[in-house]
């Protein structure tokens, strides 16, 4: 095999890997596997999500991101994440990927619709580890949002 083709294959087998990986973030979410979803982040992760909910962009501890996912998206509420468009940049040990982005949220609580969904453009940030790729950052540009903002919020009492 030549040296050209050798980097070809590389080149495939890492873009296959990092769009495993950020659809695999959006899998887990929907399945409740809070296991495999920490699985797909180094243990700090840059977020940003302020187009949806304000703040202040930041670093933490992939633990809490995910388990603010546990808290909000708990067993009763359904979710539905997708991704399309996948365009990825690698640079040696490090790529980005920007790709749309569509989450559903069902909530059935008699708190208006029962309905909650996004639309937007992500930026997942990955670095090469010894076992494979991991995201190392999030952020979400919100394009277009609907529906009951309560769904997309509501924690019954002791989830939190």
């Amino acid at each position: 095999m030549s040296e050209r083709t050798s980097d070809e294959v590389r080149r495939l087998t890492d873009e296959a890997e990092i769009r495993r990986v950020v659809d695999g973030i959006d899998d887990a979410v929907d399945a409740k596997d809070w296991v495999l979803c920490r699985s797909y982040f180094t243990d700090e992760i840059y977020v940003d999500f302020t187009s949806l909910a304000g703040g202040e962009p930041g670093r933490m501890p992939s633990d809490d991101l995910v388990g603010a996912w546990r808290t909000n998206l708990y067993p009763e509420k359904p979710s539905f994440h997708m991704r399309t468009n996948h365009r990825i940049r690698i640079d040696g040990d490090r790529a980005e990927v920007v790709s749309k982005g569509h989450a559903l949220n069902i909530l059935r609580r008699g708190t208006g619709s029962d309905l909650w969904e996004v639309w937007g453009t992500y930026t997942h940030t990955l670095e090469r580890a010894p076992d494979g790729w991991r995201c190392s950052g999030m952020t979400l540009a919100v394009v277009h949002a609907r529906g009951n903002e309560k769904v997309r919020e509501f924690v019954p009492d002791g989830q939190a």
